[in-house]
């Protein structure tokens, strides 16, 4: 009998390839099974992760990441998709999305910002890019990194302690929020794996891991 889930390591992340034929209950099953048993060997890993052998929903795809998860230490960061059309379509979605974040926000900045150089914003702002050691960004309302965080931050620098801090990679030098700061020192040391959200709590600058979408959440007036 063949199987129907064959897991193999790629440099891109994790191929799960998967049989066209079977029921996809059956699939989830085996999945399940599979990555139950390898546990031990992926051990804790953060993977992007490519679907290959048959034509899956998004809702399927949804279902396949929870059963993964559930059944290993095994953490999806996103999805890799392989089909040059969909990447194409991808792509001027997330562009729309964000010019219209852009157009409601008033601020948007693409590009890595250097030692010395600086980025001012009078709302919030996303930047996607890395802001390195010697850099700095301030802004009234959040600021939303889609890169790595090295440099210094400060949100809600009006005052407002209610604003957050989000990076992909956080190792700052220094954030502040509101009239809140926390330094960290010149040695870079990543404040968590992955997406990192910064916020005040108790009167002083928390950091947690996020596994979740987070940018819906987020006001950005």
């Amino acid at each position: 009998m063949k199987s129907r889930v064959v897991i193999k390591s790629s440099k891109a992340g994790m191929s799960v390839f998967l049989d066209p034929d079977c029921t996809f209950e059956e699939l989830l099953s085996d999945i399940a099974v599979k990555f139950r048993e390898s546990a031990k060997f992926w051990g804790s890993v953060q993977i992007a992760l490519i679907l290959e052998g048959r034509e899956l929903t998004a809702k399927e795809e949804f279902q396949i990441v929870n059963t993964i998860t559930d059944n290993s230490s095994v953490e999806v960061l996103c999805l890799i998709d392989n089909n040059a059309e969909r990447i194409e379509r991808c792509e001027k979605a997330l562009n729309q999305k964000l010019m219209e974040l852009s157009y409601r926000t008033g601020q948007f900045y693409r590009g890595d910002l250097k030692r010395g150089e600086s980025l001012d914003s009078e709302a919030s702002i996303v930047i996607i890019g890395d802001v390195h050691h010697g850099a700095r960004v301030t802004a009234k309302g959040n600021i939303i990194i889609l890169g790595a965080l090295k440099g210094t931050v400060h949100a809600g620098i009006s005052g407002n302690d209610q604003s957050v801090v989000v990076a992909m990679e956080m190792a700052p030098l220094q954030i502040k929020i509101g009239s809140y700061g926390q330094l960290y020192g010149d040695k870079g040391r990543k404040l968590g794996k992955g997406p990192v959200l910064a916020f005040v709590e108790n009167c002083s600058i928390c950091t947690k891991p996020i596994k979740k979408s987070f940018l819906s959440m987020i006001n950005f007036n």
